[in-house]
């Protein structure tokens, strides 16, 4: 895909996981190019590639539109990526952790220690521990020198939540945040315990316990547990 086509799909895809875009609106080649001051070919090569990553379907005879996502769609994906997740987080106990990838989880940790011993969060610091967690979830998985794990994670890492680096975030109640994202840094902590232990199995457990947490924001962005209000998805 040409760089236009490229800069179109991550600005359309970021709309849409963000909710700029809602569940049914729809989407045409010609606004769209005149949107982004591009010409027809790469739009219409970004929406045939979200509606591939299912985050689109087909609406009319050239259009489409925002794919609306059920509870059932999300949770099925946050289940598979714990499995996945929890079986790289094993493979990386049991292989060892080199030095360059242990220096990089503890630098991981060391700064959300610092974030959230203020004991309180703004929504800024949350932006800063998605790119964190993001960084320590992948370097998990790079470790368990297993690519076929990468490869299907890829395949649901445009799905709300289903991403290792997706975060959803209430701004309404950064209170109730501050001990949800706490808990689940203190779970990275524990982990990463395992991991230098070499802890497979407890490695793998806790990490599918950490990806089990997402449902209930999965359930709510999907319609299952009433409106989303200021939830936000990083990813």
């Amino acid at each position: 895909m040409s760089k236009p086509g490229q800069r179109v799909l991550a600005a359309l895809r970021q709309m849409i996981l963000s909710g700029e875009l809602g569940a049914g609106e729809r989407l045409a080649e010609i606004p769209t190019a005149e949107r982004f001051a591009v010409s027809r070919m790469p739009v219409r090569l970004a929406l045939r590639t979200l509606a591939e990553e299912g985050l689109l379907e087909r609406s009319g005879a050239r259009g489409y539109q925002v794919r609306a996502l059920t509870g059932a769609d999300l949770e099925g994906a946050v289940e598979v990526r714990g499995v996945l997740e929890g079986l790289a987080a094993r493979q990386a106990a049991e292989r060892g952790l080199d030095a360059p990838t242990r220096a990089r989880l503890e630098d991981c940790l060391r700064r959300g220690d610092l974030l959230f011993a203020k004991g309180h969060v703004l929504l800024e610091d949350l932006e800063e521990y998605h790119d964190l967690n993001r960084a320590f979830h992948q370097a998990i998985v790079a470790a368990s020198g297993n690519p076929a794990i990468g490869l299907a994670l890829g395949r649901h890492e445009h799905l709300p939540f289903a991403s290792v680096s997706a975060l959803a975030v209430d701004a309404d109640n950064l209170e109730r945040e501050y001990r949800r994202f706490n808990f689940a840094h203190l779970q990275h902590h524990a982990v990463f315990d395992a991991l230098v232990r070499g802890q497979g199995a407890r490695a793998e457990g806790i990490m599918r316990e950490h990806a089990q947490a997402t449902l209930g924001y999965a359930r709510w962005f999907g319609g299952e547990e009433g409106e989303a209000g200021a939830v936000r998805v990083l990813v």
